[in-house]
């Protein structure tokens, strides 16, 4: 009896020190670490938000994004969208100036918006390295963007090969394919309304980018890949959801509906691959097949949207680019070595991007103390990094896109300008909204046949 007793007590009481530990990681977490993080701020002069309870900013950042996204804003007078995207980003930076800091949730993000000290953070990788996904985010997309190090250089050293010149001059009878199903579908949209007719542009763009995916990566058809595109959209609208509030530990394991769901998507996309052995994994496989999917038709469908809607704001510099791809290519299908010759074109979409960046954030984390040696600040262990990507276009003439992307661009702007002529709708609203920026409304815009 003695005995047994004995072993309930230290069975007991290392339940309990268990419980205690427990108990004091998650108080670490929720409030000593992220006070003891703000001090550290604070005292190099770095300004922004009191630390609140496990929220941080995200409570106020919610509200502020729900205002932004109830109205349009004005396409004529500004392009300025960091209020609209990242609210709270910006009304910190107007309150407490650029050497401020934001809360999402328990982790303070400075943000670092001097030219120098970016090029530092993207060429110091050991110091600045990808922070670690969110679980949920590690369904939507994985592959060469999200890893480090070895890894990181194994898959780059595998796709690059699929980016080289010749093989994108290789794929150019599939983009040639793509883009005159949707430009027949425009011509006929416009014959049944006589000489010219509204068309929102937008999920036309979407649905070609997806198609071009597919008949260059995969040998199949938008049609044949529907629904893989519908999983993603769909595990996209959950995933965002998610990241708009804060992450807790543990959480995706409860059998909540959205959890449920995920876990079903993410099944039938790992079911619907059937890969061979190219030098990664099966589960490595299909997230850099994910990554081609969802982050490839993303950008450039994005680049193309916004391309449309500002030539359809600015008719002259529509009428220099169409004059550019006459002179070029006159009504014959255009080519690689063409297309390198529009410079006009190359100019437009250049600033396009400037102004509406694929990306409204990118995050870097630390793990140990770092130094910022152009704003003299000490980065302490994870304290995090914010990097407004939109930000970094404007002043600093940095695009976020790939030369295969904009390869693409260049095609789809030829073509629609060889076939049409375009306006933006009277009933077209300016709003583009995130995670990627993209037109909250859609695209119309009024076409004409040339």
């Amino acid at each position: 009896m003695e005995i047994t007793v004995g072993s309930w007590v230290a069975l007991s009481l290392v339940f309990v020190s268990i419980l205690v530990r427990w108990a004091w990681r998650a108080l670490d977490w929720v409030w000593f670490k992220p006070k003891r993080l703000e001090r550290c701020l604070r005292v190099q002069g770095l300004k922004g938000n009191s630390y609140r309870l496990l929220y941080g900013d995200m409570k106020e950042n919610s509200i502020l994004l729900k205002q932004a996204k109830s109205k349009p804003m004005n396409l004529s007078s500004s392009h300025d969208i960091a209020p609209r995207l990242i609210p709270i980003v910006e009304q910190t930076v107007k309150t407490y100036g650029k050497n401020s800091f934001v809360w999402i949730g328990p982790i303070p993000r400075v943000n670092i918006m001097n030219p120098e000290d970016i090029k530092a953070v993207f060429t110091n990788l050991d110091d600045f390295q990808k922070p670690a996904l969110n679980p949920f985010f590690k369904m939507l997309i994985t592959g060469v963007a999200s890893y480090e190090g070895e890894k990181w250089a194994k898959h780059r050293r595998i796709i690059n090969p699929t980016f080289h010149v010749e093989k994108l001059k290789r794929m150019l009878p599939a983009f040639h394919q793509s883009c005159n199903e949707m430009i027949t579908e425009w011509k006929n949209s416009v014959s049944k309304q006589g000489s010219s007719c509204e068309l929102d542009v937008w999920p036309s763009l979407q649905n070609l980018t997806a198609d071009v995916i597919s008949r260059t990566t995969f040998g199949s058809s938008y049609h044949e890949g529907k629904k893989i595109f519908e999983l993603l959209k769909e595990q996209k609208r959950y995933t965002i959801q998610t990241l708009q509030s804060v992450y807790i530990p543990g959480w995706r394991f409860l059998p909540t509906k959205m959890n449920k769901r995920l876990e079903q998507i993410d099944k039938e996309i790992k079911g619907t691959w059937e890969e061979q052995n190219v030098g990664m994994c099966t589960e490595d496989v299909i997230g850099e097949c994910k990554l081609f999917y969802y982050a490839g038709q993303e950008t450039t469908s994005v680049l193309l949207v916004w391309t449309m809607v500002l030539l359809g704001q600015n008719q002259n510099w529509q009428d220099r680019a169409r004059q550019e791809v006459l002179q070029v290519f006159g009504s014959n299908k255009p080519d690689v070595d063409g297309l390198n010759h529009l410079k006009v074109v190359t100019m437009i979409l250049l600033e396009v991007l400037r102004l509406y960046p694929a990306l409204v954030v990118l995050f870097r984390t630390t793990h140990k103390k770092t130094q910022l040696e152009n704003s003299h600040y000490q980065l302490e262990s994870k304290s995090g990094y914010l990097h407004c990507s939109f930000t970094v276009t404007r002043n600093c003439g940095v695009t976020m896109q790939t030369s295969s992307s904009r390869r693409e661009a260049k095609l789809v702007v030829a073509l629609i300008l060889q076939h049409f002529t375009f306006e933006l709708s009277p009933s077209y609203a300016h709003a583009p909204s995130a995670p990627m920026i993209q037109p909250q409304y859609g695209a119309p815009i009024i076409l004409q046949r040339r």
